[in-house]
């Protein structure tokens, strides 16, 4: 039970410390695009009302969700047929290594022109940029699986959907998650970014009116948000993986114990 609070201990100081730094440095300042840390705070309820957090917040989340969610699907569904054959893999690499090297903002003014400038877009932009990490990691994972397990499957029958569902999926599992984490981040990036070009809604667009109307304050609340809401999701993560991946974990405590 001391591990808890000492671990918690351990997550907030960092923050809290750059945060003091923050109210520090900046108490008495009087530049217009560096305000006080106090007076970015006191804006911040103002700002985001409850009016704010259902037109722009909520609007944002539920394009990253779904961009991310199909990002998640398309790249470990791909990543697994191209990890297990290797003709697969040898027919489509150069392909995946030419997009994989395309940034997805530079993506943007082409998917306006084939699906419009509306949500759809956005989910777009946030899917084409999440699914490289998902897929190379699932592809990775699944050519890394143990081959004594496979064979052991084998012998024992296990074949189909079975043998992908509790040997390589499992296996590959780790992995996996790992590429899903990546990808979260760049998921919120893609967000923002996507919401800059012709958007009416959204975080990205709410703090680029703000920068254009000198709102600076404002504009510093919404950075703020954005950094909470980086944060809040990955804590959800990590509390997802946690959870899929328990097996994984107590194995690897098993193996660090002495003896």
């Amino acid at each position: 039970m001391r591990r808890v609070p000492l671990r918690l201990v351990f997550t907030l100081a960092l923050p809290a410390v750059l945060v003091a730094v923050w109210w520090v440095s900046s108490a008495g300042s009087e530049d217009v695009y560096w305000p006080p840390l106090r007076t970015i705070l006191e804006t911040f309820p103002d700002v985001w009302t409850g009016e704010r957090w259902r037109g722009d917040v909520l609007p944002s989340v539920l394009r990253l969700t779904a961009g991310y969610a199909l990002a998640a699907l398309a790249g470990v569904a791909l990543g697994t047929l191209i990890g297990s054959y290797r003709r697969v893999r040898a027919v489509v690499e150069p392909v995946l290594e030419f997009l994989r090297a395309v940034p997805p903002p530079v993506l943007v003014p082409v998917i306006m022109l084939f699906a419009g400038i509306g949500d759809t877009m956005k989910i777009v932009v946030i899917a084409a940029g999440c699914v490289w990490p998902v897929l190379l990691n699932t592809v990775e994972g699944v050519r890394a699986v143990d081959a004594v397990t496979a064979e052991t499957a084998r012998s024992y029958g296990i074949t189909g959907v079975a043998r992908l569902r509790h040997v390589v999926l499992r296996s590959a599992s780790p992995q996996i998650f790992a590429g899903l984490r990546q990808a979260l981040s760049i998921g919120i990036i893609l967000m923002v970014i996507s919401e800059m070009f012709a958007a009416s809604n959204g975080l990205g667009f709410t703090i680029v009116q703000f920068q254009r109307s000198f709102a600076i304050p404002d504009m510093w609340t919404g950075i703020l948000l954005l950094g909470l809401l980086g944060f809040v999701l990955s804590v959800l993560f990590q509390l997802v993986e946690r959870r899929a991946l328990g097996w994984y974990h107590g194995l690897r405590a098993a193996a660090r114990r002495p003896g």
